[in-house]
């Protein structure tokens, strides 16, 4: 009977190890597992997953906010956007277009450049007549210029002899608006009359013109902003007829 009892004491003991040894075996396998599980779904979870690429279309700005002019040239914008009605940037901005210049090719003469003159086609007149002045515009410089010499550049203003106020001037009530671009030489001059009809005259024509009164008065002829020097001229009552006549 002892040896009965110690045979199942041990046997229990062994079944008992054996138990113990399968146990941790289990344990040590699924705690080797479920430590993998983890970090994959941390690292599953702590990856962010990649936004798709925003198309060309979503990158680039509304042709709205483009800059006048040029797009988003130089910001790292697309050049496609810049508008098509851009101004050329080799127009020169001090050249209007039609200028002398720009239409002959040829550089416009300054006003320092230019001589005007002034005549009258008398020395005196009766009351109703009507004077001609002649402007006369020379080039004085060493090489050939353009210019425009038409009505619309050139003036003529009438004053009492001592300058000190003006009676009548050609662009008041009746301006001649034409246009003469030439091309002058060294020392070409170009001649245009300018006909008075003896009256008054203002700004606008706004006031009623009234026929001059007989005295002495001085004209100063005009082209661009070259003034000629002033000119003197009498105007006479008109003589009277003998009686009887």
């Amino acid at each position: 009977m002892y040896w009965r009892r110690r045979v199942v004491a041990g046997a229990g003991i062994v079944v008992a190890v054996v138990a113990v040894i399968l146990l941790i075996v289990a344990l040590s396998g699924g705690s080797g597992d479920a430590p993998d599980s983890a970090n994959a779904a941390a690292k599953s979870s702590a990856t962010p997953t990649p936004a798709p690429a925003p198309s060309k279309t979503e990158s680039a700005a509304p042709s709205s906010e483009a800059p006048s002019g040029g797009g988003n040239h130089g910001n790292g914008g697309d050049p496609s956007a810049a508008p098509e009605a851009a101004p050329p940037a080799d127009t020169p901005a001090e050249q209007p277009a039609g200028s002398p210049a720009e239409q002959t090719g040829v550089p416009a003469c300054s006003d320092q450049s230019l001589s005007v003159v002034l005549y009258t086609d008398k020395p005196t007149y009766s009351t109703g007549d009507q004077p001609v002045f002649t402007l006369v515009t020379t080039n004085g410089g060493l090489a050939p210029c353009s210019r425009d010499i038409g009505k619309a550049a050139q003036n003529v203003t009438v004053r009492t002899l001592d300058g000190s106020r003006t009676l009548w001037s050609a662009q008041d009530c009746a301006p001649d608006k034409s246009v003469n671009i030439q091309v002058l030489q060294p020392g070409q001059q170009v001649r245009d009359d300018i006909t008075w009809s003896g009256t008054t005259s203002s700004p606008g024509c706004k006031k009623k013109r009234v026929q001059i009164a007989p005295g002495g008065y001085q004209a100063i002829g005009k082209l661009g902003e070259r003034e000629s020097a002033p000119i003197t001229f009498n105007v006479v009552a008109p003589a009277q007829a003998p009686v009887g006549q």
